[in-house]
């Protein structure tokens, strides 16, 4: 059914290698990857891959350093067995926050890791949600960027909120326009919180633009949820001005540091997120709902196999 087609699933996730493999219908390439008792990473395939199309999947989430040099010398490996095409496929691309010089004598990290994966030997890259979308330009090779949206906007579509009794929050100015289409598919109104950092690792919410959101049903959309503190704060702004419900969104659930304590002492109804990282059990909580993006990722990967168009997956 898929001529050359080989899926390689690294460690970072392999779970989601594995419903990606099932949705396709075809098996997971044989490989052994262990560590050396230095932290070096020694990877085999114990397959031939010759002439053959290759995906790739792993995301570079935490421990982000760990995956990331694994995934290099994945694709080192399959460059040097002479795969024909190798596709590197990233549900979440690690460094995506470090996209610019904000401030004198810094690094912009992102566009150091996209020429480490074009130079290992990439030919293709698959991302979905990137950070900021011109990280695409990132990369000399091309790039399809796919979006959660619509997976995560067919769950609460589910939920039958009135669109009378729905406000839809960004929780800072630069996610406005991801959430404007949050607002098109599901209706409702919107709003926005103003954020302001008051240092690297802090940020404080204070005001809400638009509303009223009293007795109302709020569903605040992030890319990420890593720490989880503007995340909360958004969702105490909305409680402080008399929100019902508040559902929280995000395409990413990096959950780290204080992220479990957080969200669990937040007056949050639920936690939608896709399974673009696996999340540790001790950041799993009750009111966390998963949504699979493996039938997105595999039906990406077999038109992409095909030379058929994905954009009809934007939608």
């Amino acid at each position: 059914m898929y001529d050359h087609l080989t899926l390689i699933g690294g460690r970072a996730h392999p779970q989601l290698a594995s419903d990606i493999a099932r949705y396709l219908n075809i098996p997971l390439a044989a490989m052994e990857v262990v560590d050396f008792p230095d932290g070096e990473i020694s990877v085999k395939l114990n397959q031939n891959i010759r002439g053959r199309d290759v995906f790739l999947i792993q995301p570079t989430g935490p421990p982000v350093n760990q995956n990331l040099v694994e995934l290099l010398i994945l694709i080192d490996t399959c460059k040097r067995a002479s795969a024909e095409r190798i596709t590197v496929v990233l549900p979440y691309f690690g460094y995506a926050r470090q996209d610019r010089k904000d401030a004198g004598r810094v690094p912009i990290t992102s566009k150091l890791v996209a020429n480490l994966i074009t130079k290992a030997g990439a030919d293709r890259v698959m991302a979905m949600d990137l950070h900021a979308a011109q990280i695409q330009g990132f990369f000399d090779i091309p790039v399809d960027h796919l979006f959660a949206a619509p997976i995560l906007d067919e769950y609460f579509l589910s939920l039958n909120i009135p669109t009378e009794d729905l406000v839809i929050i960004s929780p800072d100015e630069g996610s406005i326009k991801r959430v404007l289409q949050h607002v098109n598919h599901l209706g409702g109104s919107l709003a926005i919180v103003d954020k302001r950092r008051s240092s690297a690792l802090q940020t404080k919410q204070a005001n809400l633009i638009g509303g009223p959101i009293e007795g109302k049903t709020v569903l605040i959309f992030d890319d990420m949820i890593s720490t989880a503190g503007s995340i909360v704060g958004s969702v105490n702004v909305a409680k402080k001005l008399g929100a019902a419900k508040v559902y929280i969104s995000a395409s990413h659930g990096v959950f780290c540091g204080p992220a479990a304590e957080r969200l669990s002492q937040a007056p949050i109804e639920e936690i939608v997120i896709t399974d673009s990282l696996p999340i540790a059990p001790q950041m799993r909580l009750p009111n966390m709902r998963m949504i699979s993006i493996a039938p997105l990722l595999g039906e990406a990967i077999r038109r992409i196999h095909r030379n058929e168009s994905v954009s009809y997956l934007f939608d």
